[in-house]
């Protein structure tokens, strides 16, 4: 596969305002974090078992609220 197809160029005022841009999503996600090579290629994968097993713990839990902590159910939908 070429890994040459596209060409182009961008002005620098082009440039300044994609870095403003990224300045400006640092500033408002704050949380985020650098993750190293290492550190990505050991995270779990999100993989179809994985997403099925995930809802249906998901409707469990959902189904046995009295059972959990509410910010614990909240958290979980949110992650979900």
């Amino acid at each position: 596969m070429d890994p040459h197809l596209i060409s182009t160029t961008l002005s620098a005022e082009d440039q300044q305002a994609i870095n403003a841009a990224i300045d400006t999503l640092r500033q408002k996600l704050p949380f985020l974090i650098d993750l190293t090579i290492a550190q990505r290629r050991e995270m779990p994968k999100a993989a179809d078992k994985t997403k099925a097993f995930v809802q249906k713990a998901v409707e469990v839990a959902n189904e046995h609220a009295p059972m959990f902590p509410a910010a614990f159910l909240e958290e979980l939908r949110k992650d979900w």
